[in-house]
């Protein structure tokens, strides 16, 4: 198999899923490498100057910008424990990132930029509250954030009552962008500017499996899902996909979300002989991966799992992510677009720590509403939400956030393929002591192979 992570425009182009569709041609010299590269390049072209808050292309005059709107533009964050969740403070702090550069250059239009942050505290009631507090109470201009599928769902209809734009930066499952298919006057309020929809999350798994499973010895895999809504999707895009790209699946488990002993899980996962266990885990991950390598489990491990995503969880479980592997929107140290690795950096300076990647899309949802407003040449939900629809936008984990039209399978969400939203693939490896996250694809932005765990 050929490890050139290349995607079909024409079964990736307009938001519907092909199962095993990965590209295993042969790459010719500088292939999907250059590309991407040359994609990259021209994206940048013309906007490097403005660094992190630059746009590419649009559909409003720049006669726009000559216009003034009335400030303050309030933007609300619903973030999950800000104070101390690494999820809900990466999207509070970079919500407060993107204001103050949108400040220090002018505001939008005129108007400064204000940052009101809710936590929602991952419970569907308490973020309806909340919702309600940012939308009736301060009257925010827009709303960000939202972790929690359940959360999300449970606020859709006050986002079609209150007519407040809406760009979520959290939360995958697509129902919510299934709401705009079947009632878009209503519900054409609700964006998600990332991270892609669970069922491409999905589909990126497959894409992922096809292109690098032999070469890293996975013929045979576990599938390990927690009971949770977000994870639904993802195991509809699996069941039957990895068998059609070659990859056998013995074991299919979606386990109960409370888990906290993997023994018996894995016990099975053992007996069945498979190399690895593919998981699709969250809340119960940290469980999960510490076991495994404290037990020294004979498989590898790895697919998606959000706490290894946070750039501090090597140190936080004493090393036990070692030679484990994820999906991630980015890393700090990914050049995925000429934002990345500034963005990263600056969070780091404010902040004293690396975002997670519910950071990197809370920023780049802030930066594009503001060049959406300012395209518009005005704050008003029904003239930016066209704009958005229109407009290309370079961010920091997309060369091109584009969303997905209303006539679409998932209208509002940020598109998944290659030179859109697509994921990184990282494995955690150890140097001098300590951890670092080395990208093991795509291949243009891969630092290291993967490696083996020792005990396999």
């Amino acid at each position: 198999m050929v490890n050139d992570g290349r995607i079909d425009p024409e079964k990736r182009g307009n938001g519907k899923i092909a199962s095993g569709t990965g590209n295993n041609d042969k790459k010719t010299p500088g292939g999907s490498d250059v590309g991407r590269r040359r994609f990259l390049h021209v994206a940048g072209t013309g906007v490097a100057a403005t660094s992190l808050a630059g746009c590419t292309g649009g559909s409003r005059s720049n006669d726009a910008k000559t216009q003034q709107v009335q400030g303050p533009i309030k933007i609300g964050v619903l973030a999950p424990e800000p104070a101390n969740n690494p999820i809900g403070a990466s999207m509070a702090n970079s919500a407060e990132l993107a204001a103050n550069q949108l400040n220090e250059n002018g505001g939008v239009l005129g108007a400064n930029v204000e940052i009101v942050v809710k936590d929602t505290k991952e419970d569907p009631a308490t973020g309806q509250r909340k919702y309600q507090e940012l939308t009736v109470g301060e009257q925010v201009d827009l709303t960000t954030g939202v972790f929690t599928s359940e959360v999300l769902m449970n606020l859709m209809s006050s986002i079609a009552q209150q007519r407040t734009l809406h760009m979520s930066t959290g939360a995958a499952t697509p129902e919510a962008s299934q709401r705009v298919a079947e009632d878009y006057d209503r519900f054409k309020y609700y964006f998600r500017t990332g991270p892609v929809n669970s069922t491409f999350l999905g589909q990126n798994m497959v894409d992922f499996a096809e292109a690098n499973f032999e070469s890293m010895g996975w013929n045979s895999v576990a599938i390990l899902a927690e009971d949770f809504k977000w994870t639904e999707p993802i195991s509809e895009a699996l069941d039957g996909s990895l068998s059609d790209v070659g990859i056998d699946v013995p074991v299919n488990e979606r386990y109960a979300s409370g888990t906290e002993n993997f023994s018996p899980i894995y016990d099975e996962v053992a007996s069945a002989g498979v190399d690895a266990a593919y998981v699709v885990m969250a809340h119960t991950g940290t469980a999960a991966v510490v076991q495994w390598a404290k037990q020294q489990r004979p498989f590898g491990f790895g697919g998606i799992h959000v706490p290894m995503q946070l750039p501090s969880y090597y140190e936080s479980v004493n090393g036990a992510s070692r030679y484990a592997v994820t999906q991630n929107s980015a890393t700090p140290t990914s050049e995925i677009t000429e934002k990345t690795v500034p963005y990263a950096n600056a969070y780091r300076e404010a902040n004293g720590k690396f975002p997670v990647y519910t950071g990197y899309i809370t920023f780049d949802a802030v930066k594009q509403y503001a060049e959406a407003v300012r395209q518009a040449g005005s704050k008003d939900a029904e003239e930016v939400i066209p704009v958005l629809e229109d407009m290309s936008y370079t961010g920091t984990t997309t060369g091109a956030l584009e969303y997905y039209g209303r006539d679409e399978q998932f209208p509002h969400d940020v598109k998944y393929g290659q030179n859109h939203a697509w994921p990184v693939w990282l494995q955690w490896k150890e140097t001098d002591g300590t951890g670092s996250q080395e990208v093991i694809w795509p291949d243009d932005l891969a630092t290291t192979e993967y490696e083996s765990p020792p005990w396999v």
